[in-house]
């Protein structure tokens, strides 16, 4: 049978007719060949690569760790506050942020000389009442942990007797007495200012502290408080910490060391008699009357 002359034979070349059974492409069994084709998770099979998180995760996930630290840090170690008057110029002025150690006190006494961050809340003041609006005592919160506002029951004053000292004003020559050793307080009084112009005398009970301002004929502080409980001193439990730095403004960063007059030998000798049990005085004058009569009676033999 002959073929026919108007059918055409298939075309080895052009493939015709051969279309439908043609092999797959290399392309066509692998489709990621030609672009990438990422998986689902945000990671390339090809390339390994990840996709990364948002900016404003990581930036929210900082501001959170910042503001808990900040805060254990204010509950437990230090914290800023702002200086509000003039009472205690020129060792502090009106707009300083002192930092102030509220660890200290649990390493070593409340020392005379030390400058101390307390509450006068239920001993200079009333109790203090927080705002009741949960937004307003929030933003209390936060603004007292930079510093830029505080309770209005905290002070800030100069430790001038701790208990057991007889503190007095004053000698003949006008200055304060701690267990009758006189201070030297020209090196942190407001230039010009006497000691005090408030006649005083009084025994620090125990637990409690006479407190000064450095500007003495302008500070509320002990001398104005003798009507009040405790005599006008404060109770140690109502201290936050001391102060021991100015960090703000720039100009004046320094230390708040304790002034060399009140490391007086005499008046930690005073303050350790004065502070001694009278069985342990009374134990004292015994041994010695004994150690002189002992010593009498080898000079006659």
């Amino acid at each position: 049978m002959t073929p026919d002359p108007a059918t055409p034979a298939p075309d080895a070349e052009s493939g015709a007719g051969v279309a439908d059974d043609q092999a797959p492409s290399d392309d066509d069994a692998n489709p990621g060949a030609k672009g990438e084709n990422p998986e689902p998770g945000g990671e390339n099979k090809k390339s390994g690569t990840k996709r990364k998180r948002p900016f404003w995760r990581d930036l929210s996930v900082i501001v959170i760790a910042a503001l808990v630290l900040t805060i254990l840090l204010k509950a437990f170690v230090v914290q800023v506050f702002s200086i509000p008057s003039g009472s205690m110029e020129n060792t502090l002025l009106p707009g300083d942020r002192i930092l102030v150690n509220k660890m200290v006190y649990r390493l070593r006494p409340i020392e005379r000389g030390d400058i101390v961050v307390f509450s006068g809340s239920g001993s200079w003041d009333p109790p203090a009442q927080g705002p009741s609006n949960p937004f307003a005592r929030f933003w209390d919160d936060v603004t007292s942990l930079v510093g830029i506002a505080g309770p209005g029951t905290d002070y800030v004053k100069r430790v001038i007797g701790v208990p057991g000292d007889h503190v007095v004003c004053c000698n003949a020559l006008g200055q304060v007495t701690v267990n009758g050793v006189a201070l030297s307080e020209k090196s942190y009084i407001y230039p010009g200012a006497a000691p005090s112009q408030i006649r005083f005398s009084i025994t620090v009970p125990p637990g409690g502290l006479w407190v000064m301002g450095d500007n003495r004929a302008d500070s509320d502080d002990s001398r104005y408080r003798t009507g009040d409980p405790g005599g006008g001193t404060i109770p140690e439990s109502a201290v936050v910490g001391r102060a021991f730095v100015i960090i703000w403004p720039l100009s004046r960063i320094s230390d708040l060391p304790i002034p060399n007059t009140f490391q007086q030998a005499g008046l930690r000798a005073a303050a350790a008699v004065g502070t001694a049990s009278p069985a342990a005085v009374g134990g004292g004058a015994a041994a010695l009357s004994a150690g002189v009569l002992v010593w009498r009676r080898r000079r006659r033999n």
